[in-house]
């Protein structure tokens, strides 16, 4: 009994193949099939080699979401080279709340302009160079995450109960330079490999009363891949500069004013990854649906190529000349 029902359980399955076998003496083989075949054989190598490439390679994702932090600080790092001596310009941070900053947390050293052979590789404009004292202002700030101006004028910065102002003492215009290298200057975290808009500028002018403006907008960005995770801070700048000239109708006061404001809108980006089970999906398809299609073409082409051959068949038995016995 056990027996019968082995042999009713594998006849049961024999009956599900969905694959049937043909005998070999019935297969036919010829060049035309094996050049289809190779040509098939070689169509299903490059596809597979390039799906799993594909497979390797990894995209960036972006999201965009509502910035929901407010109550936290803003980090900016500052590594700025201006082409005076430091006792004559000050740098600090005026936001709208009229909170000041960077009174005492930016360092002033005494150093030349003129950069060195490899810092000009990192410079936008290295034909032309200052060589005079300057002074290097540079430092880590922390500020309120709302719109603010980081400027470098002449004088220090002073607070007193009618406001912010920057005393300077009598120094003759002709002695004025706003000429300045921005080595670097990023807002946030810093992320390894990351170049800021601004890092290697150089601005050179030759006029006493130049007025440099930088308009940055900041954007929070959340970044998550398999080498790092970090919330770091992107920006993207327009620049304007021009002359302080009070006689022709030009106002304002010399100086490099960075004018910061942050996007409410906050960018989240991750890496992703094509699943394995993708993969798998997708290379079944391309081999499935390369069988499939060569065959049907193999079929057609043979279909053609029968039909064609028989009437040529036909073609040459009608033409023979009948001959009288």
């Amino acid at each position: 009994m056990k027996r019968l029902n082995r042999k009713g359980a594998v006849n049961l399955v024999k009956e599900l193949d969905a694959f049937p076998k043909v005998p070999e003496s019935y297969v036919v083989t010829s060049a035309f099939g094996g050049t289809v075949s190779l040509i098939v054989f070689t169509l299903m190598a490059l596809l597979t080699i390039s799906e799993f490439l594909l497979y390797r390679d990894t995209w960036m994702k972006y999201e965009y979401e509502v910035d929901a932090d407010f109550s936290s600080k803003l980090k900016i790092k500052i590594d700025i080279t201006v082409a005076m001596k430091c006792e004559r310009v000050g740098a600090d941070v005026l936001d709208i709340a009229d909170d000041v900053v960077a009174s005492k947390e930016l360092k002033y050293e005494h150093v030349n302009f003129e950069p060195s052979a490899q810092q000009k590789l990192w410079y936008q404009n290295d034909s032309a160079s200052v060589s005079q004292n300057a002074c290097r202002i540079h430092g880590l700030i922390y500020v309120n995450k709302v719109a603010g101006n980081l400027h470098i004028t002449l004088g220090k910065p002073v607070t007193s109960l009618r406001g912010h102002a920057h005393f300077a003492p009598l120094i003759r215009k002709e002695v004025y330079n706003f000429s300045h290298r921005i080595d670097c200057l990023s807002f946030g975290n810093d992320v390894p490999g990351h170049i800021n808009p601004l890092d290697g500028t150089e601005k050179i002018t030759l006029e006493n009363n130049q007025l440099f403006q930088y308009f940055i907008t900041v954007v929070p960005t959340k970044l998550h891949t398999s080498d790092v995770s970090v919330d770091m801070h992107q920006f993207s700048v327009t620049e304007r500069e021009r002359v302080i000239n009070n006689m022709a109708g030009s106002y304002g006061v010399s100086g490099i004013f960075f004018k910061y404001k942050l996007s409410p809108l906050m960018v989240r980006v991750s890496e992703e990854h094509m699943p394995f089970s993708v993969f798998l999906v997708r290379l079944c398809g391309i081999i499935g649906g390369i069988f499939s299609t060569s065959d049907l073409l193999h079929r057609l082409i043979g279909y053609f190529v029968d039909i064609i051959s028989c009437r040529f068949k036909l073609g040459t038995q009608y033409s023979r000349p009948v001959l009288d016995t």
